[in-house]
Protein backbone atom coordinates (compact mmCIF):
# COMPACT_ATOMS: atom_id res chain seq x y z
CA UNK A 1 0.00 0.00 0.00
CA UNK A 2 1.19 3.69 -0.81
CA UNK A 3 1.41 6.65 1.52
CA UNK A 4 2.38 10.21 0.69
CA UNK A 5 5.13 11.52 2.44
CA UNK A 6 7.56 14.59 1.86
CA UNK A 7 11.15 14.91 1.15
CA UNK A 8 11.98 18.12 2.98
CA UNK A 9 13.60 20.89 0.53
CA UNK A 10 16.56 22.96 1.66
CA UNK A 11 17.51 26.75 0.83
CA UNK A 12 14.78 25.99 -1.94
CA UNK A 13 16.82 23.39 -3.29
CA UNK A 14 14.31 21.42 -5.34
CA UNK A 15 16.67 19.39 -7.26
CA UNK A 16 18.88 18.71 -4.75
CA UNK A 17 16.27 17.38 -2.37
CA UNK A 18 15.29 15.04 -4.91
CA UNK A 19 18.94 13.58 -5.69
CA UNK A 20 18.70 13.11 -2.34
CA UNK A 21 16.09 10.98 -2.26
CA UNK A 22 17.64 8.68 -5.27
CA UNK A 23 20.65 8.36 -3.80
CA UNK A 24 19.24 7.13 -0.52
CA UNK A 25 17.84 4.67 -2.51
CA UNK A 26 21.04 3.37 -3.84
CA UNK A 27 23.28 3.95 -0.26
CA UNK A 28 20.46 2.05 1.62
CA UNK A 29 20.51 -0.81 -0.96
CA UNK A 30 16.41 -0.71 -1.89
CA UNK A 31 17.87 -0.58 -5.38
CA UNK A 32 20.93 -1.66 -7.18
CA UNK A 33 21.35 0.40 -9.94
CA UNK A 34 18.75 3.35 -11.19
CA UNK A 35 18.30 4.83 -14.84
CA UNK A 36 17.93 8.63 -14.62
CA UNK A 37 17.99 11.61 -16.82
CA UNK A 38 21.41 13.26 -16.04
CA UNK A 39 22.76 16.56 -17.73
CA UNK A 40 25.75 15.96 -20.49
CA UNK A 41 29.01 17.87 -19.29
CA UNK A 42 28.18 20.44 -21.53
CA UNK A 43 25.48 21.43 -19.61
CA UNK A 44 22.59 21.59 -22.85
CA UNK A 45 21.16 18.56 -22.77
CA UNK A 46 19.98 15.68 -20.32
CA UNK A 47 20.55 11.75 -21.26
CA UNK A 48 19.09 8.96 -19.21
CA UNK A 49 22.34 6.98 -17.55
CA UNK A 50 22.23 3.50 -15.78
CA UNK A 51 23.97 4.50 -12.45
CA UNK A 52 25.35 1.86 -9.90
CA UNK A 53 27.41 4.56 -7.94
CA UNK A 54 25.43 6.71 -5.37
CA UNK A 55 28.20 9.22 -6.25
CA UNK A 56 27.70 9.25 -9.90
CA UNK A 57 24.11 11.30 -9.40
CA UNK A 58 25.74 14.74 -8.71
CA UNK A 59 24.28 16.35 -11.94
CA UNK A 60 20.83 14.11 -12.12
CA UNK A 61 18.16 15.90 -13.27
CA UNK A 62 15.21 13.86 -13.72
CA UNK A 63 12.66 16.99 -14.19
CA UNK A 64 14.49 18.31 -16.90
CA UNK A 65 11.69 19.52 -19.72
CA UNK A 66 13.27 17.61 -22.75
CA UNK A 67 12.99 14.50 -23.63
CA UNK A 68 15.83 13.10 -26.02
CA UNK A 69 14.82 9.23 -26.18
CA UNK A 70 11.88 7.55 -25.25
CA UNK A 71 13.15 6.09 -21.81
CA UNK A 72 10.45 2.74 -21.76
CA UNK A 73 12.27 1.30 -25.12
CA UNK A 74 15.83 1.82 -22.59
CA UNK A 75 13.66 0.27 -19.81
CA UNK A 76 12.55 -2.44 -22.51
CA UNK A 77 16.27 -2.62 -23.75
CA UNK A 78 17.91 -3.57 -19.61
CA UNK A 79 14.58 -5.66 -18.78
CA UNK A 80 13.77 -7.65 -21.48
CA UNK A 81 16.10 -10.65 -20.57
CA UNK A 82 16.13 -10.05 -17.27
CA UNK A 83 17.80 -7.77 -14.77
CA UNK A 84 20.17 -8.55 -12.23
CA UNK A 85 19.20 -6.89 -8.71
CA UNK A 86 16.88 -4.35 -8.57
CA UNK A 87 16.56 -1.38 -10.39
CA UNK A 88 14.78 1.79 -10.50
CA UNK A 89 13.82 3.60 -13.75
CA UNK A 90 13.07 6.91 -13.23
CA UNK A 91 9.98 8.18 -15.83
CA UNK A 92 7.98 10.86 -17.53
CA UNK A 93 3.88 9.92 -17.64
CA UNK A 94 4.11 8.94 -21.49
CA UNK A 95 7.30 7.39 -20.67
CA UNK A 96 5.00 4.97 -18.25
CA UNK A 97 2.44 4.55 -19.81
CA UNK A 98 4.43 3.51 -22.99
CA UNK A 99 6.01 0.72 -20.56
CA UNK A 100 2.83 -0.26 -19.31
CA UNK A 101 2.25 -1.31 -23.68
CA UNK A 102 5.30 -3.04 -23.98
CA UNK A 103 4.70 -5.07 -20.58
CA UNK A 104 1.34 -6.33 -22.23
CA UNK A 105 3.41 -6.96 -25.35
CA UNK A 106 5.90 -9.17 -23.49
CA UNK A 107 8.84 -6.74 -24.63
CA UNK A 108 9.61 -5.38 -20.82
CA UNK A 109 9.49 -6.96 -17.93
CA UNK A 110 8.79 -4.97 -14.47
CA UNK A 111 10.03 -8.01 -11.68
CA UNK A 112 12.68 -6.47 -9.74
CA UNK A 113 11.87 -2.97 -11.46
CA UNK A 114 10.92 0.13 -9.13
CA UNK A 115 8.97 2.47 -10.96
CA UNK A 116 9.68 5.99 -10.05
CA UNK A 117 7.23 8.32 -11.90
CA UNK A 118 7.77 12.09 -11.85
CA UNK A 119 4.73 14.81 -13.15
CA UNK A 120 5.58 15.80 -15.94
CA UNK A 121 5.93 19.89 -16.31
CA UNK A 122 6.04 20.12 -20.17
CA UNK A 123 9.39 19.26 -22.93
CA UNK A 124 11.05 21.32 -24.81
CA UNK A 125 12.60 20.19 -28.52
CA UNK A 126 16.34 18.94 -27.08
CA UNK A 127 17.57 21.85 -29.48
CA UNK A 128 15.32 24.61 -27.64
CA UNK A 129 16.46 22.74 -24.72
CA UNK A 130 19.96 23.48 -25.75
CA UNK A 131 19.22 26.80 -26.96
CA UNK A 132 18.52 28.04 -23.46
CA UNK A 133 20.61 26.25 -21.49
CA UNK A 134 23.50 28.23 -23.48
CA UNK A 135 22.20 31.30 -22.62
CA UNK A 136 22.17 30.23 -18.51
CA UNK A 137 18.54 29.45 -18.57
CA UNK A 138 17.43 26.73 -16.75
CA UNK A 139 14.66 25.34 -18.00
CA UNK A 140 14.13 23.13 -15.08
CA UNK A 141 14.07 25.71 -12.89
CA UNK A 142 11.57 28.58 -14.63
CA UNK A 143 9.11 25.23 -14.25
CA UNK A 144 9.64 24.61 -10.68
CA UNK A 145 8.72 27.97 -10.44
CA UNK A 146 5.48 27.86 -11.98
CA UNK A 147 4.23 24.10 -10.51
CA UNK A 148 2.41 25.06 -7.35
CA UNK A 149 -0.20 27.11 -9.60
CA UNK A 150 -0.05 24.69 -12.65
CA UNK A 151 0.38 27.33 -15.46
CA UNK A 152 2.92 25.94 -16.79
CA UNK A 153 4.38 28.47 -19.39
CA UNK A 154 7.27 28.20 -21.98
CA UNK A 155 10.10 30.49 -21.82
CA UNK A 156 9.12 33.52 -24.36
CA UNK A 157 10.22 32.90 -27.81
CA UNK A 158 9.89 29.23 -27.40
CA UNK A 159 7.25 26.70 -27.00
CA UNK A 160 6.66 22.93 -25.64
CA UNK A 161 6.56 19.94 -28.03
CA UNK A 162 2.99 19.79 -29.62
CA UNK A 163 2.43 16.56 -27.76
CA UNK A 164 2.85 17.98 -24.88
CA UNK A 165 0.58 20.70 -25.65
CA UNK A 166 -1.80 18.85 -25.79
CA UNK A 167 -1.47 15.83 -23.08
CA UNK A 168 -3.98 14.94 -20.71
CA UNK A 169 -2.00 12.75 -18.49
CA UNK A 170 0.93 15.07 -16.92
CA UNK A 171 0.51 12.58 -13.08
CA UNK A 172 2.23 8.84 -14.36
CA UNK A 173 -0.67 6.91 -12.51
CA UNK A 174 -0.02 3.09 -11.27
CA UNK A 175 3.89 3.60 -10.58
CA UNK A 176 5.59 2.43 -7.27
CA UNK A 177 6.43 5.19 -6.50
CA UNK A 178 5.35 8.80 -7.86
CA UNK A 179 7.12 12.27 -7.80
CA UNK A 180 4.39 14.98 -7.24
CA UNK A 181 4.71 18.75 -8.43
CA UNK A 182 2.04 19.85 -9.86
CA UNK A 183 0.05 22.16 -7.14
CA UNK A 184 2.76 22.27 -4.49
CA UNK A 185 5.03 24.51 -3.01
CA UNK A 186 8.21 22.38 -3.80
CA UNK A 187 10.40 25.15 -2.77
CA UNK A 188 9.78 24.06 0.68
CA UNK A 189 9.33 20.20 0.48
CA UNK A 190 8.34 17.81 -2.66
CA UNK A 191 5.42 15.32 -2.23
CA UNK A 192 5.70 11.68 -3.40
CA UNK A 193 3.62 8.16 -3.17
CA UNK A 194 5.76 5.87 -2.01
CA UNK A 195 4.88 2.04 -0.27
CA UNK A 196 5.01 2.39 3.42
CA UNK A 197 8.14 0.46 4.09
CA UNK A 198 9.85 2.87 2.09
CA UNK A 199 9.18 5.87 3.42
CA UNK A 200 10.13 4.05 7.00
CA UNK A 201 13.08 3.21 6.04
CA UNK A 202 13.90 6.76 4.33
CA UNK A 203 12.29 8.12 7.50
CA UNK A 204 10.24 10.26 5.57
CA UNK A 205 7.40 12.68 7.30
CA UNK A 206 3.98 11.57 6.19
CA UNK A 207 1.21 13.79 5.26
CA UNK A 208 -2.16 14.02 3.15
CA UNK A 209 -2.73 15.35 -0.04
CA UNK A 210 -4.34 18.67 -0.59
CA UNK A 211 -7.64 20.19 -2.67
CA UNK A 212 -5.35 22.41 -4.35
CA UNK A 213 -3.10 20.01 -6.35
CA UNK A 214 -6.70 18.42 -7.61
CA UNK A 215 -7.68 21.53 -8.40
CA UNK A 216 -4.63 22.57 -10.05
CA UNK A 217 -4.50 19.42 -12.20
CA UNK A 218 -8.05 19.50 -12.88
CA UNK A 219 -7.48 23.02 -14.52
CA UNK A 220 -4.36 21.60 -16.50
CA UNK A 221 -5.90 18.80 -17.73
CA UNK A 222 -9.14 20.50 -18.78
CA UNK A 223 -6.42 23.27 -20.64
CA UNK A 224 -4.74 20.36 -22.10
CA UNK A 225 -7.99 18.89 -23.37
CA UNK A 226 -9.22 21.99 -25.00
CA UNK A 227 -5.93 22.55 -26.96
CA UNK A 228 -5.57 18.33 -28.06
CA UNK A 229 -9.47 19.29 -29.64
CA UNK A 230 -8.90 22.11 -31.66
CA UNK A 231 -5.19 20.59 -32.75
CA UNK A 232 -6.57 17.08 -33.93
CA UNK A 233 -9.77 19.30 -35.19
CA UNK A 234 -8.01 21.26 -37.35
CA UNK A 235 -6.13 18.08 -38.26
CA UNK A 236 -8.95 16.16 -39.61
CA UNK A 237 -10.91 19.52 -41.03
CA UNK A 238 -7.79 18.89 -43.55
CA UNK A 239 -7.37 15.40 -43.80
CA UNK A 240 -11.07 13.79 -45.36
CA UNK A 241 -9.45 11.44 -47.68
CA UNK A 242 -6.05 9.40 -48.84
CA UNK A 243 -4.81 12.47 -51.26
CA UNK A 244 -5.36 14.41 -48.32
CA UNK A 245 -3.23 12.39 -46.13
CA UNK A 246 -0.82 11.92 -49.06
CA UNK A 247 -0.40 15.47 -48.49
CA UNK A 248 0.67 15.22 -45.05
CA UNK A 249 3.67 13.08 -45.78
CA UNK A 250 4.49 15.07 -49.22
CA UNK A 251 8.18 15.71 -47.85
CA UNK A 252 8.68 12.88 -46.29
CA UNK A 253 12.13 11.39 -46.85
CA UNK A 254 11.57 7.58 -45.87
CA UNK A 255 14.08 7.61 -43.44
CA UNK A 256 12.65 5.58 -40.79
CA UNK A 257 13.72 8.02 -38.25
CA UNK A 258 9.69 7.94 -36.80
CA UNK A 259 9.74 4.29 -36.99
CA UNK A 260 13.28 4.38 -34.93
CA UNK A 261 12.28 6.82 -32.00
CA UNK A 262 8.52 4.92 -31.51
CA UNK A 263 8.70 3.08 -28.10
CA UNK A 264 5.60 1.06 -29.32
CA UNK A 265 7.42 0.10 -32.80
CA UNK A 266 9.88 -2.74 -31.63
CA UNK A 267 9.46 -5.45 -33.87
CA UNK A 268 13.21 -6.87 -34.53
CA UNK A 269 12.37 -7.69 -38.26
CA UNK A 270 10.71 -5.35 -40.16
CA UNK A 271 8.96 -5.39 -43.15
CA UNK A 272 9.92 -1.91 -44.27
CA UNK A 273 13.61 -3.13 -43.92
CA UNK A 274 13.34 -6.60 -45.30
CA UNK A 275 13.25 -7.87 -48.54
CA UNK A 276 9.49 -7.39 -49.40
CA UNK A 277 10.21 -3.40 -49.95
CA UNK A 278 13.69 -4.03 -51.18
CA UNK A 279 12.03 -4.39 -55.37
CA UNK A 280 13.90 -5.43 -57.79
CA UNK A 281 15.12 -3.33 -60.89
CA UNK A 282 12.68 -4.39 -63.08
CA UNK A 283 9.66 -4.11 -61.48
CA UNK A 284 10.06 0.01 -60.55
CA UNK A 285 10.09 0.17 -64.38
CA UNK A 286 6.78 -1.98 -64.66
CA UNK A 287 5.04 0.13 -62.69
CA UNK A 288 6.27 3.28 -63.83
CA UNK A 289 5.14 2.03 -67.66
CA UNK A 290 1.82 0.87 -66.34
CA UNK A 291 1.07 4.17 -63.88
CA UNK A 292 2.75 6.59 -66.14
CA UNK A 293 4.84 7.91 -63.68
CA UNK A 294 6.00 6.86 -59.83
CA UNK A 295 6.72 8.71 -56.79
CA UNK A 296 10.89 7.79 -55.86
CA UNK A 297 11.11 6.53 -53.09
CA UNK A 298 7.82 4.56 -53.29
CA UNK A 299 5.62 2.74 -50.71
CA UNK A 300 5.67 6.15 -48.58
CA UNK A 301 2.06 6.08 -47.50
CA UNK A 302 1.81 2.51 -47.49
CA UNK A 303 5.10 2.77 -44.76
CA UNK A 304 3.10 5.21 -42.95
CA UNK A 305 -0.05 3.70 -43.08
CA UNK A 306 1.66 0.43 -41.72
CA UNK A 307 3.06 1.91 -38.56
CA UNK A 308 -0.86 3.07 -37.88
CA UNK A 309 -2.13 -0.30 -38.19
CA UNK A 310 0.66 -2.16 -35.88
CA UNK A 311 0.73 0.03 -33.00
CA UNK A 312 -2.45 2.78 -32.89
CA UNK A 313 -4.07 0.84 -30.40
CA UNK A 314 -0.93 1.24 -28.16
CA UNK A 315 0.29 4.42 -28.84
CA UNK A 316 0.60 6.93 -25.81
CA UNK A 317 1.03 10.42 -28.08
CA UNK A 318 4.71 10.74 -27.09
CA UNK A 319 5.31 12.90 -30.04
CA UNK A 320 8.94 11.42 -30.01
CA UNK A 321 8.08 10.47 -33.95
CA UNK A 322 8.25 14.34 -34.93
CA UNK A 323 10.87 15.58 -33.09
CA UNK A 324 12.92 12.93 -34.59
CA UNK A 325 11.57 14.05 -38.12
CA UNK A 326 14.36 15.38 -40.30
CA UNK A 327 11.61 17.64 -41.96
CA UNK A 328 9.18 18.51 -39.27
CA UNK A 329 6.40 16.73 -40.41
CA UNK A 330 3.73 16.26 -37.58
CA UNK A 331 3.68 12.55 -37.11
CA UNK A 332 2.54 12.26 -33.95
CA UNK A 333 -0.59 14.74 -34.53
CA UNK A 334 -1.70 12.15 -37.43
CA UNK A 335 -1.66 9.30 -34.81
CA UNK A 336 -3.32 11.04 -32.28
CA UNK A 337 -5.67 11.66 -34.41
CA UNK A 338 -6.30 8.27 -35.71
CA UNK A 339 -5.43 7.04 -32.19
CA UNK A 340 -7.78 8.39 -30.44
CA UNK A 341 -10.65 7.07 -32.83
CA UNK A 342 -9.49 3.71 -32.85
CA UNK A 343 -8.74 3.33 -29.02
CA UNK A 344 -12.19 5.11 -29.02
CA UNK A 345 -13.95 2.15 -30.68
CA UNK A 346 -12.52 -0.17 -28.45
CA UNK A 347 -12.61 1.59 -25.10
CA UNK A 348 -9.37 1.45 -24.64
CA UNK A 349 -7.05 3.80 -22.93
CA UNK A 350 -2.73 3.04 -23.73
CA UNK A 351 -0.89 2.74 -20.37
CA UNK A 352 -3.82 3.05 -18.57
CA UNK A 353 -3.25 0.17 -16.86
CA UNK A 354 -1.32 -3.00 -16.99
CA UNK A 355 -4.97 -5.10 -16.14
CA UNK A 356 -5.96 -3.61 -19.36
CA UNK A 357 -6.16 -6.60 -22.03
CA UNK A 358 -5.02 -5.11 -25.45
CA UNK A 359 -7.60 -4.83 -28.32
CA UNK A 360 -5.48 -5.86 -31.04
CA UNK A 361 -4.72 -9.66 -28.74
CA UNK A 362 -8.31 -9.85 -27.35
CA UNK A 363 -11.30 -11.96 -28.71
CA UNK A 364 -14.56 -9.93 -27.79
CA UNK A 365 -17.79 -11.55 -29.17
CA UNK A 366 -19.85 -8.60 -28.50
CA UNK A 367 -18.00 -5.54 -30.15
CA UNK A 368 -17.50 -4.04 -33.58
CA UNK A 369 -21.37 -4.90 -33.99
CA UNK A 370 -22.05 -1.71 -35.71
CA UNK A 371 -19.70 -2.91 -38.12
CA UNK A 372 -21.98 -5.86 -39.33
Amino acid sequence: MNTRAFLEVKDGDTLGALDGFLRNLLERDIIQTLLVPQQVPAGDNIIQTLVSDAAKLESADPIAPVLPVQSARLVSNITASGVQGKVGVVLKSCEWRALVELVKLKQARLDNVLTIGIDCLGTYEVKDFAALSRQGISPTCELLSQAQRGRLLPHEGFTFRTACQMCEYPVPAGTDVRIELIGWDVSKAIALEAPEAMIAALGLAVGTATAEREKVLRELIAERIATRDRLLGEFRAQVQDIPALLAQFSTCLRCHNCMVACPICYCKECIFRGATFAHASPQYFIWARRKGAIRMPTDTLLFHLGRLNHMVASCVGCGLCTSACPVGLPVGTVFRAVGQKVQALFEYVPGRSLDDLLPLATFREDELQELG
